[in-house]
């Protein structure tokens, strides 16, 4: 059984210069549990995120999906998703990837793979409110109260907050260290085959560089409990998911 999970925030702020094309590669752990905590799966996403492309364009390659059965042991051999693979747009049309038509060719249950574009796409917009943070003074994010899930359901904020912790280093520059975190936020998914709502809480730290004002490294941990509805169920099933997600360039 697949357990869907639904994105946590979609910011659609800020813009990085950016001289010549970086890559990063973004990796993404699924811990599938029932209510209990007895493991269902475990699933890794990994991709490969292009940015400074001609055209100022964005591209995604190396996209795949692995499954391992345990608590621990390796991950079965990786399985290439090739609907993604070259999935590009113009930086500048970002704004719309909370509408329907965004993920044009994605089968409608690939949630985990448009996770990661939504999930790139909030990390580079909490880097780009840097300027906004004071020393451990909490910034509560306005107008986030109510994303759309591009046509899979909505999910809504309680409170999204970023707050600048300190210094540290990444990747041989001087990074301010973020942290952002956005708890007791509710979800309601829909599509083809399924039906889930429940609550996420979601949190996370990002290294931001001084110098160039890019993510050197990001981390990102979720938790969504919820009830999943799937054909020929008689009722819901109490589910929860756990995302640990690392975000880190690998061309500089």
């Amino acid at each position: 059984m697949r357990t869907i999970v639904i994105a946590g925030a979609l910011l659609m702020t800020g813009a990085f210069g950016q001289p010549a094309p970086r890559t990063w590669r973004f990796t993404c752990d699924y811990y599938n549990q029932d209510i209990k905590g007895n493991l269902m799966n475990r699933q890794r996403y990994s991709a490969l995120y292009t940015r400074g492309l001609p055209g100022d364009m964005v591209r995604w390659n190396d996209v795949t999906l692995a499954t391992a059965n345990g608590w621990s042991g390796d991950f079965g051999p990786p399985q290439k998703q090739e609907f993604m693979d070259g999935f590009g747009y113009p930086r500048a049309e970002a704004a719309n990837m909370t509408g329907p038509d965004f993920f044009h060719g994605f089968p409608p249950m690939a949630m985990q793979q448009r996770n990661l574009v939504w999930d790139t796409h909030m990390i580079e917009g909490f880097a780009a409110d840097l300027d906004r943070l004071k020393l451990n003074t909490p910034y509560h994010v306005p107008d986030t109260a109510e994303v759309s899930l591009g046509g899979a359901g909505t999910f809504h904020h309680h409170d999204l907050q970023l707050v600048l912790s300190g210094a540290s280093e990444r990747n041989g520059e001087k990074c301010a260290l973020i942290d952002y975190r956005a708890l007791f936020n509710t979800l309601e998914g829909k599509g083809p085959g399924f039906a889930l709502v429940g609550r996420s809480d979601y949190w996370g730290q990002i290294w931001v560089s001084l110098a160039t004002k890019q993510v050197e490294y990001a981390t990102l941990y979720e938790e969504v409990t919820g009830e999943l509805t799937l054909p020929n169920m008689d009722k819901p099933m109490n589910i929860s998911v756990v995302r640990v997600g690392t975000f880190e360039p690998v061309q500089k």
